[in-house]
């Protein structure tokens, strides 16, 4: 066992604290990985609110990169490994693995030993992971390995948010070269979203927000055009920059009823929605004339984790990171230590950055 420094949330709603946990020596399949870096996500402030479940206290962080410093037995990572952390690593079992869909695996694996406070209570890890850490433990399988040249603070987002948004698009969407492509709400994951569809090579890509500076990222990472919806219709503008058609795939990723309604009007016929912004549990599917659903055909669909193989899709991402055509960096508005992770949840609920990122 070793005691290492961690971010922990032991009640609702309360700050934060930076406090000595005690992370157990890897059992069989597990594996305790040094944190290099660790993305603050919108998922970490909803477990410190009590949106994700009650099972307090928790071990915040989950968009992390580092390097394996011990396995147990039967582990698929070995020592000195530079790894980027999943939260969904898949059984190979499951009715999902078996039918060839691994992405949606229904048994995903966690570490089965339990890091602890320093008086011994049972930390719930967010997400299965726990990496506002010095050092945390999980199961070998959400270790993905990738090329150890690249920079952890910007590779480690692919571990969430960023993966998300561009699996969104690539993955969930299917975005092809010259489809248009709108994506309604250009925080972290939404930005994510353009820069997967520019990826993809779609040919209009129209960002919209209710923020100048998010539509400004999102310019940066690849929109052809932008729409700030507090003052412009943003299913009148989509139809309007697509010769009055909407566009070919439209991404939801906010995750509230008028937003999704919006996307659903906003495509083309035969188009595709794609709902990632996660909504809370009280909304609800918008009243939509049923006429509509069937008329306007094509296909509504929600995105878990940007559809990702994590085996599959992290390495090629920072392979395509390393040859200068993802540009992760700019999803990195600033580094800090883990002394700052409460100040970073307020500058993200003011919408003043795509991603603080915690460097140990």
């Amino acid at each position: 066992m070793q005691q290492v420094r961690a971010v922990v949330a032991r009640a609702k709603g309360e700050p934060v604290s930076v406090e000595t946990i005690n992370v157990p020596d890897p059992g069989p399949g597990e594996a305790v990985v040094r944190i290099q870096a660790c993305g603050v996500c919108h998922t970490d402030l909803h477990y410190r609110e009590g949106g994700i479940n009650d099972e307090f206290p928790f071990l915040l962080g989950h968009e992390a990169a580092g390097v394996v410093e011990a396995v147990g037995q039967g582990a698929t990572v070995e020592p000195g490994d530079f790894v980027v952390l999943n939260w969904r690593a898949v059984c190979g079992t499951c009715r999902a693995c078996e039918r060839g869909e691994p992405w949606y695996c229904f048994a995903t694996f966690n570490a089965e030993q339990r890091m602890t406070l320093e008086d011994g209570t049972e930390l719930s890890p967010a997400l299965g992971i726990g990496a506002f850490a010095e050092k945390t433990l999980v199961h070998s399988g959400q270790c993905t390995k990738v090329d150890p040249s690249a920079r952890p603070a910007a590779v480690g987002l692919l571990g969430c948010g960023v993966m998300a948004g561009l699996g969104a698009a690539i993955n969930t969407g299917g975005v092809t070269r010259g489809q248009s492509v709108a994506v309604i709400g250009c925080g972290g994951v939404g930005a994510a979203a353009v820069a997967g569809a520019a990826l993809a090579g779609a040919s209009r890509i129209i960002a919209v927000d209710l923020d100048d500076r998010k539509l400004e990222w999102a310019s940066n990472l690849g929109a052809t055009h932008t729409v700030n919806s507090s003052s412009t219709d943003p299913v009148a503008a989509i139809q309007e920059l697509t010769g009055g058609h909407g566009a070919d795939v439209v991404i939801d990723a906010v995750g509230r009823p008028e937003t999704w309604k919006q996307a659903f009007y906003a495509r083309d016929l035969a188009g595709t929605v794609v709902l990632v912004g996660v909504p809370t549990p009280d909304m609800k599917v918008p009243d939509l004339p049923l006429i509509d659903v069937f008329g306007r055909g094509g296909s509504l669909k929600s995105s878990w984790y940007g559809d990702c193989l994590p085996s599959r899709d992290f390495p090629m991402l920072v392979d395509l990171y390393q040859q200068g055509r993802l540009d992760l960096d700019a999803f990195v508005t600033e580094e800090i230590d883990l002394d700052a992770v409460e100040a970073a949840f307020e500058r993200m609920h003011h919408g003043d950055v795509l991603r603080s990122v915690v460097v140990l």
